[in-house]
């Protein structure tokens, strides 16, 4: 099969093998944004005279078509052929004759994977706001749940001072609140329409890039037509970043998970179903769940430091090394949203160990509470520091276990409430329902 681009000259199959790399797979998750993205573009086209009004029906109709071919999971692209946007032009062309060969007019393929991708990841982003966000209740509930059983607080991975689960599962509940404005703004900066600036530099055609903005929902065009091309990496690069953070909330809470399941701290303890075991010692009940997550959160870190490695030394205009982002970029979403529902899933799991601070060993961390009694009775702070710490030296410290924490955000005041009012206002601020609804017009539904 001939690429779209193809002069007449035969190509080496060795460089045709070698350059298409993993297009052919990859573009199947591209296969929906580009139909509509097509559908988009030719309503643009025939807006300003570059198609008729029965030309635009037929191929409306047609690409309405392979829309629902794809969303049957019929759709595949054929051997030898380039990519999905050449394998969307094949099937019109050969269902509708010569007039399937005129969807391309006025645009580029660089424009086209272009829109094509940041239709997917707004779609994909909203996924994982939707995961991030089943997580982060489940998180504040066992927050409530559990928010006056005690457990040390560690500096050092030394006892510091009280700490409870409540203020441990809330922790993470409100680091996911810092990931959705990063989510946010990633989704900002990818709701930017790049249709219409074809190869980086524009095109004769008098394109209408703001009728195509709003058919695709998008915020906004991405303006200067080379910006436009420079936005291919970047996107993916802050995109990636804004995944990251989650998964370095997510592994941060899996090292958690794993140590204090482990016989030595034993702070929580979780079901006999949710554990693997060992192929010769019996007694094993291994957290493999979290151990995976740490590990496939930690790979997740890594790829806006792989993709800026493949871009960072590029000049403005399109070069083939983007091709190779997508392998790193577009399977991030579905690795990142498996971890989001399996840790939920271990959260609402997880059983919480009672009376942990009895232990005698845990006396030392009630001594910051033994000073500041002490400095509310008139001793100056340091002093009372002094004796507080000779009296551990010398063995005759006794813990008061009676504390009470009052300020905002501590022990005895988690504010779930205001972190929960943040985390509704950052989630409803997210346009999903208009890109529904331009979506579903597009698709004539």
């Amino acid at each position: 099969m001939k690429p779209i681009w193809d002069k007449g000259k035969p190509v080496n199959e060795l460089i045709q093998k070698y350059t298409v790399g993993r297009d052919r797979e990859l573009d199947l998750l591209l296969a929906r944004y580009d139909v509509l993205g097509s559908i988009a573009h030719i309503t643009m086209l025939e807006s300003v005279g570059l198609l008729t009004r029965d030309e635009l029906t037929v191929l409306t109709d047609g690409l309405r078509d392979l829309l629902t071919l794809i969303e049957s999971g019929d759709f595949v692209i054929e051997d030898g052929v380039e990519d999905v946007h050449s394998e969307v032009e094949l099937l019109l062309t050969r269902r509708l004759g010569d007039v399937g060969k005129k969807i391309h007019s006025g645009r580029s393929r660089n424009d086209q994977v272009l829109v094509d991708l940041k239709l997917f990841i707004r779609e994909r982003l909203r996924g994982i706001v939707t995961s991030v966000n089943s997580l982060f209740e489940a998180l504040i509930t066992q927050s409530e749940r559990f928010r006056d059983v005690l457990l040390p607080g560690y500096t050092h991975l030394q006892t510091a001072m009280p700490s409870s689960f409540g203020l441990w599962f809330g922790a993470y509940a409100e680091s996911l609140t810092d990931d959705m404005v990063l989510l946010r703004a990633a989704f900002d900066i990818c709701n930017r329409n790049p249709l219409g600036s074809a190869a980086g530099y524009g095109s004769s055609f008098p394109l209408d890039r703001q009728m195509t903005t709003d058919l695709l929902g998008f915020e906004s065009m991405d303006y200067n037509v080379v910006y436009a091309q420079m936005t291919r990496g970047k996107t993916e690069r802050v995109v990636s970043s804004a995944l990251a953070s989650v998964a370095a909330t997510l592994s941060k809470l899996a090292f958690d998970a794993c140590m204090y399941n482990s016989q030595n701290f034993g702070f929580i303890r979780l079901p006999d179903d949710c554990t693997t075991g060992s192929s010769i010692m019996p007694h094993k009940k291994n957290p493999d769940v979290f151990e995976l997550t740490r590990a496939k959160c930690n790979r997740l870190q890594s790829i806006p430091e792989q993709i800026t490695l493949m871009t960072n030394n590029l000049p403005s205009g399109y070069f083939r090394d983007m091709q190779l982002v997508k392998e790193v970029f577009l399977p991030a979403f579905d690795e990142l949203d498996d971890c989001l529902t399996m840790v939920t899933y271990m959260i609402h799991h997880i059983q919480v160990r009672d009376n942990i601070l009895d232990d005698g060993r845990y006396d030392p961390i009630f001594s910051v509470e033994e000073v500041n009694r002490l400095v509310l009775e008139g001793v100056p702070f340091r002093d009372a520091y002094r004796q507080v710490g000779a009296s551990i030296e010398n063995g005759t410290f006794k813990a008061d276990r009676n504390i009470s924490h009052t300020h905002q955000g501590s022990i005895g005041n988690l504010c779930n409430d205001r972190i929960e009012a943040r985390m509704r206002s950052l989630t409803d601020a997210f346009p999903f329902s208009r890109i529904d609804e331009a979506f579903s017009r597009l698709a004539g539904k």
